[in-house]
């Protein structure tokens, strides 16, 4: 079984809630009757409007979403694809490897409807300065326990790259799934889990800033708040 994730930009003439719709309806349904083992969704709707001026990104428009699915072998991925071609202007696609080292066990919804709170998803690239066992190292040793004791988070899902599936995909080797409370995504309080205190906010920060330079380019990190809904569970 393989996971594959495309990062989606939606059509100029639709509006958030309308590719959602179409996301969530004949996109899913053609998706699952590929036999996609598990199936969710990660889409900029109104529920994440807020968090616009905080996001991370060189593309315009940005990304509208993200879809992971799992297939017996993402050689049979062509129908899937085609499927989100009829609904968005730009895709991504990759295979990835995927680590959980948070499962969310608090912020749950029933299959198809949208999981309380906001994932952060984050496009990373490998810098050249560092190579790809240490790079690994760093995010799957280090940077994993900074992240977990500095931040809020419910949901953190790893992706490692392994290969593009569609031409010109961006060079990213990592995709990152975050779960936040809804209020902390434009509240540092909240989000560095500093209880009120400026001296321990200021703390987490930097050791959050610490560990994201040893190993990436910030500048070149896509990142962008997105509601997640789960359709089908891994099976």
């Amino acid at each position: 079984m393989e996971k594959l994730v495309y990062v989606l930009w939606k059509r100029e003439e639709d509006t958030s809630e309308e590719f959602r719709g179409r996301m969530l309806g004949p996109v899913a349904e053609a998706i699952l009757a590929e036999g996609a083992r598990g199936l969710s969704m990660n889409l900029v709707d109104e529920f994440v409007a807020h968090t616009k001026d905080v996001r991370m990104t060189k593309f315009d428009p940005p990304m509208a979403g993200t879809v992971s699915l799992w297939l017996d072998s993402s050689d049979d991925r062509a129908r899937c694809e085609q499927a989100l071609a009829e609904v968005t202007s730009r895709r991504a696609g990759y295979l990835v490897v995927e680590s959980v080292p948070l499962v969310n066990t608090t912020q749950t919804a029933p299959l198809g409807e949208r999981t309380p709170g906001i994932n952060v998803v984050a496009c990373i690239e490998r810098p050249e300065w560092i190579s790809h066992e240490e790079w690994i190292e760093h995010w799957h040793g280090h940077h994993k326990i900074v992240a977990l004791e500095t931040q809020s988070t419910f949901l953190y899902i790893r992706n490692v790259v392994v290969r593009a599936l569609t031409e010109g995909a961006p060079p990213w080797a990592g995709i990152v799934e975050e779960g936040f409370p809804a209020e902390a995504v434009t509240d540092p309080m909240l989000w560095y889990c500093a209880e009120g205190s400026q001296e321990k906010m200021q703390a987490n920060i930097a050791r959050m800033m610490e560990s994201c330079q040893a190993f990436l380019d910030i500048d070149r990190v896509e990142s962008n708040s997105m509601s997640e809904y789960r359709i089908k569970e891994l099976q």
